[in-house]
């Protein structure tokens, strides 16, 4: 399937690895995808997204807010009553400064990381969407038609929390896409 996506959706598939590194997570899942198509800028599907207010910083945000992020695991140990303030400054005393900023058990994954089951999906349904649009190749275009299809990922959950019309979405997609 792969030979059939076009160089910019090749660079989508890849984007979304990088994606995922940045984010730290062990897996690729619809959100990289999204975050992905996001930063292209000038593609079908960049454009159709930021069309809908979209823009890669929000999306990040989003899922940065919805996976629980940095934010809530500092909270969560403030409310067993630990101050990292405190512990920072103790561990620097011993170990000099920045000893905590070293890369740690959440460091950047290098390599291959696996997609997850709904990420896949959505590379499956991105074939279906050129096949039905009589396309010889897959599109980053046909990749975001795939996102939305889907439907299920965290991806589909921050386009609803952002109020994005699908159906509109969906449209503005496919007049971009014919030639």
């Amino acid at each position: 399937m792969f030979e059939r996506f076009t160089p910019e959706a090749r660079q989508v598939v890849e984007g979304a690895q990088q994606q995922a590194r940045e984010l730290r997570s062990d897996r690729v899942g619809t959100e990289h995808l999204l975050l992905a198509l996001l930063t292209r800028q000038g593609t079908t599907a960049s454009t159709a997204l930021g069309r809908h207010g979209l823009t890669r910083e929000a999306v990040a945000a989003d899922i940065v807010r919805l996976t629980g992020g940095e934010e809530l695991d500092a909270a969560a140990l403030t409310s067993l009553g630990i101050d990292l303030d405190a512990v920072r400054s103790s561990v620097e005393a011993s170990f000099g400064v920045g000893a905590l900023d070293g890369p740690g058990a959440r460091s950047a994954r290098t390599g291959h990381i696996p997609f997850t089951p709904g990420a896949k999906k959505v590379l499956e349904l991105s074939l279906r969407e050129a096949i039905a649009g009589k396309s010889r190749s897959i599109t980053d275009g046909h990749v975001l038609l795939g996102l939305i299809r889907e439907g299920q990922g965290l991806a589909s959950t921050v386009l609803h929390d952002r109020g994005v019309d699908l159906p509109a979405l969906r449209e503005d997609v496919r007049l971009a896409s014919k030639p």
